[in-house]
């Protein structure tokens, strides 16, 4: 794809989803932290309609090591793989007390030494937080890459990160990543993506061999 169409997909996002932004509840670093930690492998919905009582409950690090931790698996028992969650939880809380005095940390490479915390949740963080440039490869933003050849089938999320990186101008890095999760989440659908009305179809592989199946 050269740069006439990067230029082109990116606008036409911008048109679809002028107002993409993360869609995790959140009022400050730590609660998004924990929130894209439990949105791993989980719908950002779900995670909200937990997150809602969550950090009602908990204000702050202190808080989620002041309770058993059966009772943080209890109150997340709604999220997928809650048990390992609740562990990396509290683990990421004693880090975050002991290391970084209560506050969240805002370097990327600080917050992947944090447990349960991922290269894809310290990229969201540090831009969704800190305003730091990032681009965070979830499911949405891959599929979406590769089906319209920004990246190859093949690539590992690393691999399209970079590919992204490297396309992408970096002051539209941030925003370009929530406008490819609302393009994939809501109109480049894994099982029903409506490719008879997208508007980057002639530039769509993936696009092009459904349309084909139909005739």
């Amino acid at each position: 794809m050269n740069k006439k169409e990067i230029r082109r997909v990116l606008d036409t996002m911008e048109d679809m989803f002028p107002d993409a932004h993360c869609e995790l509840n959140h009022e400050n670093p730590f609660e998004l932290t924990i929130a894209v930690l439990l949105s791993a492998q989980c719908t950002d919905e779900m995670v909200n309609k937990v997150t809602v009582h969550l950090f009602k409950k908990y204000k702050t690090p202190q808080d989620y090591l002041n309770v058993p931790l059966s009772e943080l698996e209890s109150d997340i028992k709604k999220i997928g793989l809650f048990r390992n969650k609740a562990k990396n939880i509290r683990k990421l809380c004693e880090m975050i007390i002991e290391k970084y005095n209560g506050e969240v940390p805002k370097s990327h490479s600080e917050l992947v030494e944090l447990p349960g915390v991922g290269r894809k949740t310290a990229n969201v963080v540090v831009s969704n937080a800190f305003g730091v440039p990032a681009i965070a490869v979830d499911t949405h933003v891959e599929r979406v890459s590769k089906r319209l050849a920004l990246a190859n089938w093949k690539d590992s999320v690393l691999e399209v990160e970079k590919k992204l990186m490297k396309k992408i101008p970096e002051e539209e890095w941030t925003q370009t990543h929530h406008r490819l999760i609302f393009f994939g989440r809501y109109h480049c659908k894994a099982q029903n993506p409506s490719c008879d009305v997208c508007p980057l179809l002639d530039l769509c592989r993936e696009g092009k061999k459904r349309m084909k199946k139909k005739i």
